[in-house]
């Protein structure tokens, strides 16, 4: 079982569909887009994706990435 990467198609919009794009590329990560996550309050304030349930903020596509990995790493499903 992969993790599972969502993204709400309004942050897309606003800045994280690099973060998408690139994490998209990675066999090991299920990314999904929905339409929306119900995190308006969030996706209005910065850019963030939802890891296995928890929610995830970042000022830029990079920073995001690398928090997403950052939280993989310290929170495996195994």
């Amino acid at each position: 079982m992969n993790p599972i990467v969502e993204f709400c198609v309004n942050n897309l919009i606003s800045g994280s569909q690099e973060a998408f794009e690139k994490l998209e590329k990675d066999p090991d990560l299920d990314v999904i887009e929905y339409g929306c996550t119900s995190h308006c309050g969030i996706c209005a304030a910065s850019l963030f994706a939802i890891v296995n349930g928890e929610c995830i903020t970042a000022d830029s596509s990079g920073e995001l990435v690398d928090k997403i990995y950052q939280h993989l790493e310290d929170n495996p499903l195994f």
